[in-house]
């Protein structure tokens, strides 16, 4: 009898941890799943050097898809980011060719506007109480409208020092720095996210705004410092993208950048309805989005056609979510 019963608990029992592990971890299960067909299709797709070439360039919207993970939690969203990246980008490189000036202060200025720009949104969004989309929509749109009076919408040229442009370019042995900062940031800021209060009050934020106010939680705060975040995480991606080149366009620098990001933390699990989410599943997402571009331009296919695949994704992403909470 007992024995019986041993039996039937133990499926039920594996049954429990393999669904436990797919809503935990589906998002990896996913990239390493794509990982596989990839290479079975393209067998140069897992040499070395072709992997750090996607994890390179998936590091620069990947950082700022780390920050837009705390404003979506919170129920909001940021259609400045890629405006934000020109406008500090611009900054930079204006700082950095001037030759009396440390590098240290060009950086510091990048980071500054960036983050500024990011405390606006807060502010406007929570104070004027107006909805995230118009507000983040319309100060992108003056960030690239002032950016574009400075520079006379010319490009703007930073000096081409090692000091300078090793930033961008450079490496730990074999690993760039931009995927070190990526992978660095994406373990700060997800231990935030999991193990503070902070990240519990963002959480709640976005699960049940009327509740966490009258919990005590400062929602104004949280949502605030959420958008400062983004802008800062926008900051260290200028410096890193615009550092390689030392050189920007700023009509066209950090176009659609925004979507992407709101992408990339999308099909990693976070909810747009706001509460729910992870640092670890908008890392992953982001790589899936690098690989399908990857494999775009290895199969010589249309990049015209990259907007339908990852608007595609994102629906896919969508649908998955509604039907796990109706499971």
């Amino acid at each position: 009898m007992s024995t019986a019963r041993a039996a039937s608990t133990n499926p039920n029992q594996a049954k429990r941890l393999i669904k436990h592990i797919w809503e935990e971890y589906n998002i990896i299960v996913i990239t390493v799943v794509i990982f596989l067909a990839a290479g079975l299709i393209a067998p140069r797709f897992l040499t070395t050097g072709n992997i750090l070439l996607v994890l390179r360039h998936s590091s620069i919207i990947g950082i700022i898809a780390l920050g837009m993970t705390f404003v979506i939690i919170t129920g909001g969203i940021d259609l400045s980011s890629g405006h934000l990246l020109a406008m500090s980008g611009t900054i930079l490189l204006i700082f950095q060719g001037n030759e009396n000036l440390p590098l240290w202060v060009a950086i510091m200025a990048c980071f500054a506007v960036a983050t500024a720009m990011g405390f606006i949104n807060g502010i406007v969004i929570t104070k004027l109480r107006l909805p995230a989309f118009i507000v983040t929509l319309a100060v992108g749109i003056i960030a690239r409208s002032l950016t574009l009076f400075v520079t006379d919408g010319q490009t703007v040229d930073g000096r081409r020092i090692p000091e300078f442009t090793n930033i961008g370019n450079g490496s730990l042995g074999i690993i760039p720095y931009s995927l070190i900062i990526w992978v660095l940031l994406a373990v700060i800021l997800g231990f935030i996210l999991a193990y503070t209060k902070f990240g519990s009050y963002t959480y709640a934020v976005g699960g049940n705004e009327v509740t966490a106010r009258h919990s005590g939680i400062s929602v104004d705060t949280i949502k605030i410092v959420a958008y400062s975040l983004t802008g800062f995480c926008v900051g260290i991606a200028s410096l890193l993208n615009f550092s390689r080149v030392a050189a920007i366009l700023p009509g066209t620098a950090g176009n659609m950048f925004e979507f992407d990001a709101i992408t990339a933390v999308v099909v990693g699990g976070c909810a747009l309805s706001g509460g729910r989410g992870k640092i670890l599943g908008t890392f992953f997402g982001m790589i899936v989005i690098g690989v399908v571009s990857n494999l775009l331009v290895m199969f010589q296919i249309s990049p015209f056609l990259t907007g339908c695949i990852k608007g595609t994704l994102i629906l896919l992403a969508v649908l998955f979510q509604r039907r796990d909470r109706a499971a």
